[in-house]
């Protein structure tokens, strides 16, 4: 009854649109790489600067729990494309993962990118008469085969990079980028190329998918805004990287210019503008604290983990006229969810065949509804150097259990009460934790998740010490830390 409903909405939006004369509505979708929960003024931060993505915020619905699909970013981009998990999709850690040869599990045999034969939100959105481009990082499948122009998108700049990590500076080291001049900075760059596309199509319906590189590491910044957060830095706090600050504050100048130029060309009340990143903050440092990068406090641990810190993140909706300006919800959404809403807001049709795992949430967004999901799950077969390791999860209300493929153990946690993950309630609620469980095991049969598979050469003295910082955090010339 209620996908009827949110069915007979999506067409009476769609056919307001008709009646208006309006072409279909445009989406300009920005996931950050690795931004954090706390990572905006608007959802905490003192020290990060974000007076543009704060705007947004107050013209559309911020969402205080949203969560990506997977504590790392190549499982999390795919859901966001496909609609589907991680576990279905057998995408389940970043391309190419992590070499961990004598801890207790191996990883299953992982698809290491994005298959052909899976239907892109932008094959979709094409089919329906969309003009679509990607501007930014790609990150699902180092091949020629499984770039962005193949998967959907009418124009492709940047995407995946190959051998060494790009460098925020030109030359940027990234095969679908040319470089500018000497000293020219990524953000800028692809802000400038978002800027050409915007308007080259603006008399169409238009997806622009803008995955930022930043603030993923490599750290680096221009000098003087480094130096300027750094005279903000206050000893104790939980945001003290200068060099992190000043990418967030470029992420934001991005924004920015995005929706000004929106405005400027007067398509704001035609174009869904959806911010969000693909897991949360990489935390760093977690032996010493002036490394740090960020904080996710007061959410438990970071990137990679099974807790909050890896897949809360920030999530934000504005479409002027339709979203109401400065409204905020609790209630959880994940990343597989954008899929089928980006389908219906472009009145693509879904079959029950494609196995979508995400929801339609646009009810939500214009307040003409609500959501009727039971539970949301995540599966990460795989160790991660910031702490992680393999395990399952599962979202029922305010309750969240764990299990753990190492001990074999389950944790259960009131968000609402505990939302620092502190106080095991798996005893006390025992029966609670039982019923979570078994919905969480028939969720991997259904979705024919792989687990982990015993290590024969699995030692305990010579297993990868949790709490290693990616080995992608280099020093540069412009990195002041």
């Amino acid at each position: 009854m209620n996908h009827i409903k949110i069915t007979f909405v999506c067409i009476l939006l769609a056919l307001g649109c008709e009646a208006s004369g309006q072409q279909k509505p445009n989406v300009v979708l920005m996931v950050v790489d690795d931004m954090g929960w706390t990572d905006l003024n608007c959802y905490g931060s003192s020290f990060y600067e974000t007076p543009n993505i704060d705007l947004l915020a107050k013209s559309g619905m911020k969402f205080t729990d949203a969560y990506s699909a997977c504590t790392v970013c190549s499982p999390s981009r795919a859901s966001i494309m496909t609609g589907k998990s991680p576990a279905r999709l057998r995408i389940t850690d970043w391309i190419t993962g992590h070499d961990v040869p004598y801890a207790k599990f191996l990883p299953p045999d992982w698809t290491q990118f994005l298959p052909l034969k899976e239907k892109t939100i932008a094959e979709v959105l094409k089919e329906q008469g969309y003009t679509t481009a990607s501007i930014g990082k790609w990150h699902l499948g180092d091949d020629i085969i499984y770039y962005p122009e193949k998967q959907g998108f009418d124009l492709n700049i940047a995407g995946t990079y190959q051998g060494q990590p790009p460098s925020y500076f030109s030359p940027y080291n990234i095969p679908r980028l040319k470089d500018g001049p000497e000293g020219e900075y990524l953000t800028d760059r692809l802000t400038i190329e978002a800027e050409k596309f915007i308007t080259d199509k603006k008399a169409q319906p238009f997806l622009l998918y803008m995955p930022f590189y930043g603030v993923h590491t490599p750290l680096q910044a221009r000098k003087s805004e480094v130096e300027y957060f750094r005279s903000k830095i206050v000893p104790g706090a939980n945001h003290i990287n200068p060099t992190y600050a000043a990418m967030i504050k470029s992420v934001d100048e991005s924004v920015g210019r995005i929706i000004a130029l929106i405005n400027k060309l007067g398509i704001a009340e035609n174009t869904l503008i959806i911010f969000t990143s693909d897991n949360g903050g990489l935390i760093g440092g977690r032996n010493n604290i002036n490394n740090r990068i960020t904080s996710n406090v007061p959410l438990r641990m970071g990137k990679g983990s099974n807790y909050e810190g890896g897949t809360r993140v920030p999530a934000i909706f504005s479409w002027r006229g339709k979203i109401k300006s400065g409204s905020v919800s609790d209630v959880p959404i994940i990343g597989t969810d954008l899929f089928p809403t980006l389908a219906a807001l472009g009145r693509a049709p879904i079959t029950k065949a494609q196995n979508i795992d995400g929801v339609n949430i646009l009810p939500l967004l214009t307040g003409s509804g609500k959501l009727n999901r039971k539970a949301l799950f995540w599966h990460y077969p795989h160790y991660h150097p910031e702490g992680g390791t393999p395990h399952s999860a599962i979202r029922q209300g305010d309750w969240k259990l764990i299990y753990s493929y190492e001990t074999g153990s389950k944790e259960l946690y009131n968000l609402k009460n505990d939302i620092g993950e502190t106080n095991n309630m798996v005893l006390k609620e025992s029966a609670l934790a039982a019923v979570m469980y078994e919905r969480l095991v028939k969720w991997k049969k259904k979705v024919s998740a792989q687990d982990p598979r015993p290590n024969p050469d699995y030692n305990e003295q010579k297993k990868t010490s949790p709490g290693k910082v990616e080995t992608r955090i280099i020093k540069d010339p412009h990195n002041l830390n």
